[in-house]
């Protein structure tokens, strides 16, 4: 039985990490820690897991590195560059969830932390050659060998996923890619901030970050490292009175001659035997793959228009978040890729 520990046990996404790993066939959580809660049962924190995990919290000074067989950060932008050289020097792998570690450079990182109005120093720059972008549908054989792997942003899975085998194919005609997200507010986190406070969220949606999302970067650097044409993203995200759950719509000149059978049959080739992405025909629904490690995509030609309109749909806390980041774990310490991640999406 392989032991984990996960920093940041009390947000979103360290709740989603102790409700897949105390279902897994092989990973047992060694240790709980955050700075908020911490000496309280995590159970007091989240009172559904009483009875199912009742750990205490601990503060990060007291961070046990012996016996760790894998690391989550389930933290803030700079948490996980802040604390990865301990894990480094005890030879603990790590996944973290920010965006400290997807990028392989400082200077895509100065972007990403930009677009965020971020402090843009990366205080373990050195550290970037070392980690591997953790989408294991395109980088599964660098993740089993990799000790850090930066887990993707929820939107890029959404982004990346619906428009690779297009990317890949060059069945996209001209430059210009557009992308339309909306995203359930969990996205934000526990404390997510005036915007989302309920009265200025129900009954509402927004667009934010227009055209400078953070998220940008890596789809970019993903998609143009894959293909000779060098698309540039548009990509206008939107917030909706939903809970959990990322749709999002993208538009692109198609190549001429193709059709809708076509492009779904490009598809369902590109993702054979990829146990976490399902191609359908009709319109997906956010319900569809709630609560589950899922991706569900619709590809189709607008013959009309010529343009190629594709639909890509996850849970932003499981294939966008936890769910990701166990999916790459299984990979690092040589468990089958699915352990763990078989839930079915919950309905309604």
């Amino acid at each position: 039985m392989k032991k984990a520990l996960i920093v940041g046990a009390t947000g979103f996404g360290g709740l989603g990490l102790i409700e897949i790993l105390l279902r897994h066939p092989g990973i047992k959580i060694k240790q709980l820690v955050a700075r908020k809660d911490a000496g309280a049962p995590i159970s007091r924190v989240f009172p559904h897991l009483r009875g199912h995990c009742d750990m205490l919290v601990e503060p990060p000074e007291n961070i046990d590195y012996g016996d760790i067989d894998i690391a989550f950060f389930s933290t803030p932008d700079r948490a996980g560059m802040s604390l990865i050289r301990e894990f480094n020097r005890h030879a603990v792998p790590v996944i973290d969830f920010s965006g400290d570690f997807r990028f392989e450079n400082e200077a895509d990182y100065t972007v990403y932390a930009a677009n965020k109005g971020m402090e843009t120093s990366h205080s373990a720059a050195d550290m970037l050659t070392q980690a591997v972008y953790g989408l294991p549908e395109i980088n599964a054989e660098r993740i089993r060998s990799a000790r850090l792997v930066g887990n993707p942003g929820c939107f890029a899975v959404s982004m990346i996923l619906g428009l690779l085998p297009a990317v890949e194919k060059g069945i996209i005609e001209g430059p210009t890619i557009i992308c339309d997200g909306k995203t359930g507010v969990s996205g934000a986190g526990k404390n997510p901030g005036e915007t989302n406070f309920y009265p200025q969220r129900y009954e509402n949606v927004n667009t934010y970050r227009e055209g400078r999302h953070q998220h940008i970067v890596e789809v970019e650097n993903v998609l143009n490292a894959r293909t000779e044409n060098q698309h540039r993203i548009l990509f206008v995200p939107q917030i909706v009175p939903l809970n959990r759950g990322i749709l999002t719509t993208i538009y692109a000149d198609c190549a001429p001659g193709m059709t809708t059978a076509d492009a779904q049959s490009l598809y369902r080739e590109y993702y054979k035997g990829r146990p976490f992405v399902y191609i359908t025909d009709s319109s997906p629904n956010t319900t569809d793959v709630r609560g589950s490690n899922r991706c569900e995509i619709r590809a189709m030609v607008d013959e009309r228009t010529g343009k190629l309109f594709i639909t890509s749909v996850i849970d932003n806390l499981i294939k966008g978040q936890s769910g990701n980041a166990v999916q790459n774990a299984n990979l690092m310490l040589g468990f089958d890729e699915t352990a763990g991640l078989s839930a079915l999406p919950f309905y309604p």
